[in-house]
């Protein structure tokens, strides 16, 4: 029988104007409260959630805000990684983000992929 895998890694691509952003912060809330480590992986747009206060007005009913839900992942022992090229194509630095996400490369979330981590993308 395989060994169940305990992690999950989230790879979002969406930023604050699409509903996907918010449905994948309430899928990996899901998978911390069924007892996985959960990965969020930011690329292209999904990078702008995590700059200061831009998911302070997303909210899409019937979802809990935006800012409320990923409090809550990273409370909870969620990790967010930026990916580096896309913060930087915005100009982004880590005092720009939100504290807490780390600036990580593709690489990490291979890691996990390695290791037998599940995926979902948004």
């Amino acid at each position: 029988m395989a060994q169940e895998s305990r992690e999950l890694v989230v790879l979002l691509t969406h930023g604050t104007d699409h509903e996907l952003s918010s449905v994948a912060f309430t899928i990996a809330c899901g998978g911390i409260t069924s007892g996985l480590k959960v990965y969020a992986f930011l690329t292209s747009a999904s990078v702008d959630l995590v700059r200061r206060r831009a998911v302070d007005m997303t909210h899409v009913p019937p979802l809990d805000p935006l800012n409320a839900l990923m409090a809550d992942f990273m409370a909870r022992g969620g990790t967010i990684w930026a990916c580096p090229p896309c913060v930087k194509a915005r100009g982004y630095t880590q005092e720009d983000l939100i504290d807490g996400v780390v600036i990580m490369g593709a690489s990490a979330m291979h890691e996990r992929l390695k290791a037998g981590a599940a995926s979902l993308s948004f």
